[in-house]
């Protein structure tokens, strides 16, 4: 099939710039580097340009911690706490008001200081508003046979030029496995200990292998599981990877608040935090320094994937070749839906741009609607193994991505220091979402995989998408357990 017939076909171009206005104006990255603040007039116009702006967007806030690293150490501190004790003031926090005297921890400080206020805006604006969808066919199985040795050459050549590399979503804990560590720590073996990080570079290391070149490989832990993650790598001699080769980062958190605004305490000296969404890995990654680090390797790709999936395939060569030469931006490795109602979210347009629709936000109609040949319009479902170019990553980190609030159950202490673990959702968090991502690509081609062979979901103990379950997929696929 010709590039051309695949982009009129499957890879939604965009012919100008993204109208990003359906989205929320939220926390952005960029800021400005002031001039330095050598007498108080100046460091009182500082202060009355931040108040001026203080219900705009989050760049504000971000341009304000920039613009204060100029002045002097005692200065800075100084200022920082009396813009704090503002905000916790005028946004009548009860549970800081408790916690932070003159003595407060230098850990509940640093998180405030670097918190943006904006976040609480967004509880009154809790609904987000989606575009109209609309079918967005993939690249089929056998059209992929019928193409694969060009797919194949193509992608072991970016390979093999270190044009590729790999980011491993690995933040989450096996919680609902009731296993307290990091997830890809869980041993998933039956007769030998097979961990799941350890299957997740068995399968890089097939293309390593193929190509005798080492691909850039990004783990993102979270704060709760980063050092058991990176020890845990070390134990293992990194499963036989090139340590070299192997970079952690650390996934940014956000603050969570209760149903009235009220940001909620972990402890006396730290916030409720948690992780701010599969979609803010790569402002994460950026955040971390680790942009330089692409920029060195000259890495042009990025396979991004997550931890729970242990027969993914990572790197595939086939799937980078497709997409490089569909001339699409972006990709997505998808699988055929089991029924209309599968509880996953499927590749689709929305406003004529690429994007994912969630399986709640599918009507009856939509869910079964079908093509002339019988086949579901929605019928191919995501399995979070991305490829997204990094030219168009960076583009897309100078501007938002828009932040959805959830509703969750969040552990905290009241204002007297009482422990509480609700039982029901307590508390909203605020996520960006990879689906975004997606949307603000150009393009995007949804490429098919045999479920079978490529997706192994380690969610629960038991049951459906289980710890069994994976494990008789990879003895299906021939791998020793």
């Amino acid at each position: 099939m010709s590039v051309t017939r695949l982009l009129k076909n499957r890879c939604y171009v965009k012919d100008s710039a993204f109208d990003l206005s359906q989205y929320n104006d939220t926390v952005g990255s960029d800021g400005t580097e002031g001039a330095k603040k050598k007498n108080k007039d100046k460091q009182d116009a500082l202060k009355k340009s931040q108040s001026e702006s203080e219900n705009s967007s989050g760049k504000n806030h971000h341009q304000m911690i920039q613009m204060t690293k100029c002045l002097k150490p005692a200065i800075r501190e100084k200022f920082m706490k009396t813009e704090i004790k503002d905000k916790i003031t005028s946004t009548n926090q009860k549970y800081l008001k408790k916690f932070l005297t003159e003595e407060a921890p230098a850990k509940l400080e640093s998180q405030l200081e670097h918190m943006d206020w904006s976040y609480l805006d967004m509880i009154h604006k809790k609904e987000q508003q989606r575009g109209t969808f609309s079918p967005l066919a993939a690249m089929e199985l056998s059209e992929i046979e019928a193409n694969k040795d060009k797919y194949l050459a193509t992608g072991l050549d970016a390979v093999k030029n270190g044009k590729v590399g790999a980011i491993l979503l690995a933040g989450g804990q096996g919680t609902r496995l009731g296993f307290d560590k990091a997830k890809g720590m869980f041993n998933i073996g039956k007769t030998k200990e097979l961990y799941i990080f350890e299957q997740l570079v068995a399968n890089l290391m097939k293309v390593t292998n193929q190509t005798g070149t080492w691909v850039p490989l990004y783990v993102m832990t979270s704060e709760i599981n980063d050092g058991m993650t990176r020890e845990f790598f070390e134990e293992h001699d990194y499963f036989g990877y090139n340590k070299d080769y192997v970079k952690f980062f650390v996934q940014e958190m956000v603050p969570a608040v209760d149903f009235d605004g009220n940001l909620l305490m972990k402890s006396e000296d730290s916030l409720a935090m948690s992780p701010n969404g599969n979609g803010g890995w790569f402002k994460s990654l950026i955040n971390a320094g680790l942009d330089k680090d692409l920029k060195d390797k000259g890495v042009e790709w990025l396979n991004v994937f997550g931890v729970d999936n242990v027969l993914q395939q990572i790197a595939d060569p086939v799937f980078v070749g497709a997409i490089i030469e569909s001339g699409c931006v972006s990709g997505s490795k998808v699988v055929r839906k089991c029924d209309p109602y599968e509880r996953v979210g499927a590749m689709c347009l929305e406003n004529g741009k690429p994007s994912i629709v969630e399986y709640y936000e599918l009507t009856p109609e939509m869910a079964e609607a079908k093509n002339e040949n019988g086949s579901l319009q929605y019928g191919f479902g995501v399995i979070l193994n991305y490829l997204f170019r990094v030219d168009k990553l960076m583009a897309i980190a100078e501007k938002s991505l828009p932040l959805h609030v959830v509703e969750k159950k969040v552990p905290y202490i009241d204002e007297n220091g009482t422990e509480h673990k609700p039982e029901t959702p307590n508390a909203y968090k605020f996520e960006t979402l990879i689906l975004d991502m997606v949307y603000m690509m150009d393009n995007s081609l949804p490429f098919e995989v045999d479920r079978e062979k490529e997706l192994a979901p380690v969610k629960n103990a038991t049951g459906t998408d289980s710890v069994e379950t994976a494990r008789a997929l990879l003895e299906k696929n021939g791998i020793e357990i």
